[in-house]
């Protein structure tokens, strides 16, 4: 059993979806030496995102972007917490729904993604800072 993992930092990003697949897998290069595993991505925080979806057409990005904003609009006036600014309350639901890792199957070294699939990272701030993750690989 091989195991490895490595903590990263993601540059600041503009509010929206964005792929980060090439990113994660040049953190973790050991991945090329793992028959039969699985790899984690865990995002660090609660205000962001991770998920696995298009990785060809940006629109389905936007579009994404464009639903949550509907789904979970910022002034609320219900919202309590509302002391970090109008996209606050909104960006930790946001995260709550999509979640804070995703998990691939690795497979001859490599992530067995479908044809079409990506990580996103789901930046749900306006100005959200740079993004931790913690990327873990481990098999056979």
């Amino acid at each position: 059993m091989q195991i490895h993992q490595q903590a990263i930092y993601l540059k600041e990003r503009k509010r929206g979806f964005h792929l980060i697949t090439t990113e994660v897998l040049q953190a973790l290069p050991q991945i090329a030496g793992i028959k039969v595993g699985m790899l984690q991505v865990f995002i660090q925080h609660t205000s962001a995102s991770l998920t696995i979806n298009e990785n060809a057409d940006p629109t389905v990005r936007q579009d994404f972007e464009m639903y949550f904003n509907k789904a979970v609009p910022e002034n609320d006036p219900d919202y309590l917490h509302d002391d970090e600014g109008s996209d606050d309350m909104p960006a930790h639901l946001k995260a709550a729904m999509l979640g804070s890792s995703v998990m691939i199957p690795i497979r001859n070294g490599r992530p067995a993604f479908g044809t079409w699939q990506g990580i996103y990272l789901c930046e749900h701030r306006n100005y959200g800072g740079q993004r931790g993750l913690v990327i873990t690989a481990w098999g056979e």
